[in-house]
């Protein structure tokens, strides 16, 4: 198949990767210094050579604020049959710009990134189909995410959204809150330590990336009840009631089972 990818930032260039052996790749970014180290690929910069290449499928990877953007950008250079495609980490416009569009689309969501996953192995990672996308496009990435060993699971648009706002919008919060109070420890704790790596790894992330996650429209439900647990254990810490700690902490433990 021929694949156009856009956008040459770490899902675009892991994307590019992982499908140019088997396909006829084409990477597109409008800085062509980002498409240097691509392999296998055509590396292309100009809206004109996206006519020329007659992609059959388009895989949009560039951030959520520019999704649409781009798909716009690009539409008049795509043939009448090419799918559409996105892995946008919430799917908030998507469903009424693709029924603009007429044409047929897949939107899927791989749940890792290249900072923290370990791309040799992603059996222990999850990706999603939406239910609403076309069935030649699904059963495409069925196979593709089928041969990373991905675990697939299938959501709705609505269901993808409130998935992500429990799934990333809680911890991405709870990290953010962590290192906003952080001060230089001379002899850190393991536990203490690892707080560290993982706020590291987020804060390396695109602001873009951080934004698009914490302003899905599901995400401040998610947040409320952060405040609300917090509210709870600071009124058992100023008590003193060991008691409730107990009990508090029995509930956290059932939760995590």
């Amino acid at each position: 198949m021929k694949i156009l990818i856009l956008g040459a930032g770490k899902m675009g260039t892991f994307l590019t990767d992982a499908l140019c052996l088997k396909h006829e790749v084409a990477l597109f970014d409008v800085d062509p210094s980002r498409l240097r180290f691509v392999f296998n690929t055509q590396r292309l910069s100009k809206l004109e050579e996206i006519s020329e290449f007659k992609p059959e499928l388009l895989i949009n990877a560039t951030t959520l604020k520019y999704t649409v953007e781009a798909f716009k950008m690009v539409l008049p250079y795509l043939p009448d049959d090419c799918i559409l495609s996105d892995i946008a980490s919430v799917k908030t416009e998507l469903p009424d710009f693709y029924a603009s569009t007429g044409k047929r689309f897949v939107s899927t969501h791989p749940m890792f990134g290249p900072t923290f996953a370990n791309l040799d192995n992603l059996s222990t990672q999850n990706t999603i189909i939406i239910t609403e996308s076309d069935e030649q496009g699904k059963a495409f990435f069925r196979e593709f995410y089928g041969s990373l060993k991905l675990n697939i699971f299938e959501y709705s648009f609505l269901e993808h959204d409130e998935t992500i706002a429990y799934s990333l919008s809680i911890p991405f919060a709870s990290t953010l809150v962590f290192a906003s109070v952080m001060k230089k420890q001379e002899a850190p704790g393991t536990t203490f330590k690892k707080h560290m790596d993982i706020a590291r790894g987020l804060l390396s992330e695109d602001d873009y990336l951080l934004t698009e996650i914490l302003f899905n429209p599901f995400t401040p439900e998610q947040l409320e009840k952060i405040r609300e647990q917090l509210a709870d254990l600071l009124a058992i810490v100023n008590e003193k009631d060991t008691d409730k700690l107990q009990a508090f902490l029995k509930q956290i433990r059932e939760n995590i089972k």
